[in-house]
């Protein structure tokens, strides 16, 4: 039985890319290493630098059927077996073939010469891929109506993408290089504009980056290779179950979006007893979060959480590992060991692990406190136990290997052990250790021995040494103490003034971001920001059910704008002082949004103001003209007399052209104010776009040697206003008239994009430079216009609002090889109730 061939797929993302060129390509160089290399089947589609590849390597003739009395030529594959060639060069993969062909698909007759043991290079576009069939479909518009299936194509031993950046491949349509001359308009302003281009070309890569993977992963399990290899961006974030999910999502999303094709992984380990602390309400909407922010949720099972996450981790090929950090305060921590994110990193090997902060972490956001001692009730705690337990085991020590001459030694080791305990918890256990020392020394170590007896003065003075000696000592570690809980919430204030007052600069959401460091900062469980009115202006966590509560004014005197509401435990005199601070920024922050506002405002009159100026420029420049005319027309006709009939006609024909001009600029004044009100009315209905076109070169009064007409007489009807449409046409269709040379025509295009049509007004003129082309859109502006014919600016102005009206867009873009094109955009109509027609 002979081997089976190997495949190799050159892939592309759409059409002229050069997978063709490139196929002959590596033919040619398989000839010259001296392989037996043949040509199937190749399309060129009479791109002469294609042809040109062909020459010099053999080909096998093609079969030629008739269907339906039409000639079609395929691959002859029965020729080609018997030719048994070592390597085979099939063109288009994914090919129907003719209806009574051995096979119904061309990539079955490659399935037949691979059996056959011959090698075959063969081209596909990814939108033939049968899984992206309906991707491409949205993207384009386009159904495809070959396809090819995934498996056939991920079986393949090479894929090779042949790239082409999007403004290449237009501009190698422009050339003539890809399509005939008579479509490259159509082309590029359909299937090949850039947006689509772009998507196909991301479609393309990331299509062939996930059989990557998957080949790497099968080559690691064929191999037993059970480390990481880092060729992708996978971020793995562990959730709980609790409220602190979100916060890590965000964070993994952000690690996973700094890479290109980042994948973003979230799992939720569940104990078999199901006794794990979580929220299923909770676990619900990270899942959505997740989905939402292009992850994948994955729910797994396993006692020992940090094994189980990390054997995860590790079979996703993960890079990043994200968990928060324990919610389990220091005691408890102390007395049950390293949690599970010290196991997750000591186990995680190549994978980085994050470890993040969060608000249910005990308030790491919140401000440390100075009220009371210095050393909290468990340090005191933790002295006391010092002393209790090294206390006795030195004592037994010391006796087991007493002397008449070690009495300095004991004397000076209860003095360490009072130092000791003095540093651990301060005054109070150090007076305890100090007494407790002193007593267990004359019971043990001063004769008479095992009593309590003070025999000489000096032993009383030496118990009154270590008593002054703690409480000196004490004092000192409580004072160190106090000052570095004091640096530390300086810091912490120091840091929070900071952030405050980066909000206040930056200005963007500075009120709420004020808000919310304010909560975190005091530790409370809601703070809201109220006007005097009571609205709410901002807000950050749950008011107190009880209602107890804090107001306080933000603002001047009595004539404060704004109140802030702190719900949860009262304030102490430190955290008092830096929440005048807070609340000075806060007012600080609300005068600048305020003067925003009042900026905006103020705009929108400069905006009014200017286009008030330019009308009364134009009223004065563009209507003195017709109104002159008209007033000096019919002032001949009242006072002169004996005027010959033919002067009297041009007197009156005079009068109504002025007067149609005049009528005419005024109601595009009108037509303009009612756009830049809002109040414009649009009458949209279901429209054949034919009908407009055909009406507004008819206005127009253009023939064929001015205008080209290219309309799809399959494009579906649009749901747009029949009248305001037409005035869109002439303004545009006029305007590309005006600017085109005299020796070319202006075309007039539709077709067909997604859920929209599109007309398109081609001109060859000189077109409009990019940073212009929102300016051509202004009122009053006819961009370097000085006739008096041109009007008052306003026709594209009014164009673009009247398409906006109807739901549609106007845009304008590059004509290849010179020239602007003009692009209306409308929504397709619905089909029609033909139920209401037949009742109609």
């Amino acid at each position: 039985m002979p081997r089976r061939g190997r495949l190799r797929v050159l892939l592309g993302a759409a059409p002229g890319v050069g997978k063709t060129f490139e196929m002959l390509v590596e033919g040619r160089r398989l000839l010259d290493e001296g392989r037996d290399v043949v040509i199937a089947i190749v399309e060129t589609h009479d791109r002469a630098a294609t042809a040109t590849q062909t020459i010099g390597i053999p080909e096998v003739p093609r079969r030629v059927d008739l269907h339906r009395g039409v000639p079609l030529s395929e691959m002859d594959l029965e020729a080609v077996l018997a030719r048994r060639p070592e390597i085979a060069l099939v063109d288009e993969l994914a090919h129907t073939n003719t209806p009574g062909s051995q096979n119904t698909k061309r990539w079955q007759d490659v399935g037949a010469l691979l059996d056959a043991g011959i090698d075959v290079v063969t081209t596909v576009n990814v939108q033939h891929i049968e899984s992206l069939n309906a991707v491409v479909e949205k993207i384009t518009g386009v159904v495809q109506q070959e396809t090819i299936p995934d498996a056939v194509v991920r079986a393949a031993d090479e894929i090779e993408v042949v790239d082409l950046a999007p403004q290449s491949l237009r501009d190698r349509l422009s050339a003539g290089l890809v399509y005939p001359a008579e479509r490259i308009d159509a082309a590029l302003s359909n299937y090949f504009r850039l947006g689509n281009l772009t998507a196909l070309r991301e479609l393309a890569l990331l299509w062939l980056a996930d059989e990557v993977d998957s080949a790497l992963r099968s080559y690691r399990a064929d191999h037993g290779i059970e480390g990481t290899w880092q060729a992708r961006e996978r971020v793995v974030v562990a959730l709980t179950g609790g409220s602190e999910g979100e916060t890590l999502l965000r964070r993994g999303a952000r690690i996973a979006a700094r890479s290109a094709g980042g994948e973003l992984l979230a799992v939720h380990v569940a104990t078999q007893d199901g006794l794990r602390d979580e929220t299923p309400g909770a676990l619900a909407a990270q899942r959505r979060l997740v989905e939402s922010l292009g992850g994948s949720f994955h729910q797994i099972i396993g006692d020992d959480i940090p094994g189980t996450l990390v054997e995860f981790a590790q079979g996703a090929d993960a890079t990043q590992l994200v968990i928060g950090v324990s919610r389990r305060g220091r005691l408890a921590a102390a007395l049950t060991g390293p949690g599970i994110g010290s196991e997750v990193i000591r186990r995680s090997g190549d994978i980085d692990v994050h470890i993040v902060t969060h608000a249910a972490a005990g308030g790491r956001a919140a401000l440390p406190r100075i009220t009371g001692g210095a050393l909290g009730w468990r340090r005191q705690l933790l002295g006391f136990v010092v002393a209790l337990v090294f206390g006795p085991l030195l004592s037994w020590m010391l006796f087991t290997f007493r002397s008449p001459e070690s009495i300095t030694a004991e004397v000076l080791a209860y003095q360490l052990l009072v130092v000791v305990v003095a540093l651990v918890g301060g005054a109070r256990p150090a007076v305890f250790a100090a007494v407790l020392s002193g007593i267990t020394l004359d019971f043990l170590f001063v004769a008479p021995l095992f009593t309590i007896t003070v025999a000489h003065p000096l032993h009383v003075l030496a118990l009154a040494l270590y008593v002054v000696i703690a409480v000196l000592v004490s004092i000192i570690v409580d004072q160190a103490a106090r000052r570095a809980r004091t640096a530390q919430r300086a810091v912490a204030e120091a840091e929070l003034l900071a952030a405050v007052a980066g909000n206040v600069l930056r200005g963007d959401n500075a009120v709420l971001a004020l808000v919310s460091r304010t909560r975190e900062a005091f530790g409370l469980t809601g703070v809201r920001l109220l006007t005097a009115d009571g609205e709410v202006l901002a807000s950050d966590g749950e008011p107190v059910p009880d209602g107890r509560s804090t107001s306080v004014p933000v603002g001047a005197g009595g004539s404060a704008p704004a109140v802030l509401e702190l719900h949860g435990e009262p304030l102490d005199t430190p955290a008092r002082r830096l929440l005048d601070a807070i609340v000075a920024q806060l007012a600080a922050a609300i005068e600048h949004t305020d003067l925003r506002a009042t900026a905006r405002e103020v705009a929108a009159l400069a905006e009014t103001d200017q286009v008030r100026s330019a009308l009364l420029s134009a009223v004065s420049h563009d209507l003195r003209r017709p109104l002159a005319s008209a007033v000096a027309a019919i002032g001949g006709l009242r006072g002169a007399h004996g005027l010959s009939a033919s002067d009297r006609e041009e007197l009156l024909a005079t009068a109504d052209e002025s007067l149609a001009t005049l009528s005419s600029l005024v109601t595009d004044l009108l037509d303009v104010s009612r756009v830049q009100a809002g109040v414009l009315a649009v009458s949209s209905m279901r429209l054949e776009v034919a009908g407009p076109v055909l009406a507004a070169v008819d206005e127009l009064g253009l023939g064929p040697a001015d205008v080209e007409l290219a309309l799809d007489a399959e494009l579906p009807a649009v749901s747009a206003d029949p009248v305001l449409l037409q005035r869109v046409l002439v303004n545009v269709i006029a305007n590309a008239h005006r600017h085109a040379p005299t020796d070319s025509r202006v075309i007039v295009s539709t077709s067909t994009i997604g859920d929209h049509a599109e007309i398109r007004i081609i001109d060859r003129g000189k077109g409009v430079p990019a940073e212009n082309r929102d300016r051509i859109f202004q009122p009053f502006q006819r961009l370097g216009d000085t006739d008096n014919t041109a009007g008052l600016g306003l026709g594209l102005a009014l164009s673009r609002g009247f398409a906006e009206g109807m739901g549609g867009t106007l845009t304008p873009e590059d004509t290849p090889g010179g020239g602007l094109t003009m692009v209306i955009s409308l929504p397709l109509a619905g089909e029609p109730d033909l139920t209401q027609e037949e009742t109609e």
